[in-house]
């Protein structure tokens, strides 16, 4: 995680995502409406990561910024404890 960004817990966050939607996962931590992008990142140099599913599906998020699966937790929070 570099300086510019931020966390508030290490947990993943459960979202239930739909088919086909275009999502916006926050990269840099200073989203109000986690874990989506609310164009807080604006002058920091950091993007978010657009992505879709192909099906209805619930997922854990990555809050953690730590995954190396973005936007999904891999469990990488369990051992930056």
């Amino acid at each position: 995680m570099s300086d510019k960004e931020k966390t508030t817990t290490l947990s993943p966050i459960r979202c239930e995502l739909k088919a086909g939607e275009t999502y916006a996962y926050c990269q840099c931590g200073f989203s109000q409406k986690p874990p989506f992008c609310d164009g807080s990142h604006k002058g920091t140099g950091m993007n978010p990561k657009i992505f879709t599913v192909q099906e209805d599906r619930t997922v854990g998020i990555c809050n953690c910024k730590l995954t190396g699966n973005v936007p999904f937790c891999d469990g990488t929070h369990k051992s930056a404890k």
